[in-house]
């Protein structure tokens, strides 16, 4: 299996709720923002493209409390490339206790019909190499 593509950060005050924990939907930014990253290590821009690539499902599971500034790695792993689709999982790790785990599913689609495409070629093939592959 590949070595998932890895993310530092810390949970920023304006994600966090009444209690100083992470707001449940705040983890899906920080999901989204490792995306980002390991896919700028492809490059691959999501605004660059006559495609788009939103999101069709998410789902999250909490394992540990997550508060205020807490440092926190994101591992990110291409679990799926489809015809049309990705599906990536994540593992988010404070001091090397899993906290949370999750994944995100994006579609393809073609930014002008607005409907469902095939992923282009390069973009599938960068995702496929990445899953096998270490990327960072």
């Amino acid at each position: 299996m590949a070595q998932p593509f890895h993310f530092q950060t810390r949970i920023r005050f304006i994600d966090t709720d009444a209690s100083g924990r992470i707001h449940y939907t705040a983890m899906f930014r920080y999901f989204e923002s490792a995306e980002i990253e390991f896919m700028r290590t492809l490059d691959i821009s999501y605004l660059k493209h006559d495609f788009a690539l939103p999101r069709v499902h998410v789902e999250c599971d909490f394992r540990l409390a997550l508060e205020h500034d807490d440092l926190i790695d994101i591992e990110l792993r291409v679990a799926k490339v489809g015809t049309s689709s990705i599906h990536f999982a994540f593992r988010t790790l404070k001091a090397g206790e899993l906290a949370a785990t999750g994944s995100i599913v994006v579609a393809c689609m073609d930014r002008k019909t607005q409907r469902s495409a095939p992923l282009p070629d390069l973009l599938r093939e960068k995702l496929r190499q990445a899953s096998a592959n270490h990327v960072n």
